[in-house]
């Protein structure tokens, strides 16, 4: 299973190559700050779509996803989360939110910054921001390929190369 991973695109415009890479991706998740449910639309169009709420929806989009997801792929336990805080305590907020739900990946974004690291036995995977580079070094978004519960390729792709 491919997934394509996105966060905070803030209803910005989406770059092609991330476009093209997700036609080939089994499933989409984004991890909060659409800004606009026009951005889930495109998305959902392309391919299924999960999407957790982030801290830039208004009330109405938030009434559409949850705060937090977990899901259960290929016998991989993933868990949504968009993340709060400032962006130095975030991975600290995501787990604490995941702390008793025993996840195998723990997918979260709101800080811009991608990040990529296995603490504990659990990935801990921000795919950054694919249209805006505050706090961050540049444009990115993720892929995680899984295969019989376990995460065999988990990649930041970086917007231009």
């Amino acid at each position: 299973m491919r997934i394509g991973v996105v966060s905070d695109t803030h209803s910005k415009r989406l770059p092609e190559k991330m476009l093209n890479d997700f036609k080939a991706v089994d499933l989409i998740l984004h991890l909060g700050d659409l800004s606009d449910l026009s951005v889930y639309k495109k998305f959902s169009e392309m391919k299924p779509t999960k999407s957790v709420c982030g801290n830039m929806e208004d009330e109405e989009l938030c009434s559409r996803f949850p705060r937090k997801e977990i899901l259960e792929i290929e016998n991989c336990r993933i868990g949504m989360f968009h993340g709060e805080g400032p962006p130095k305590k975030v991975l600290e907020s995501v787990k604490r939110v995941f702390k008793d739900d025993k996840v195998d990946v723990a997918l979260f974004g709101h800080s811009h910054q991608p990040f990529n690291e296995t603490m504990e036995g659990v990935l801990y995977f921000n795919p950054g921001s694919p249209t805006d580079t505050v706090f961050a070094p540049y444009l990115s978004y993720g892929i995680l390929e899984i295969k019989d519960g376990k995460v065999m390729d988990a990649r930041i792709i970086k917007v231009g190369s």
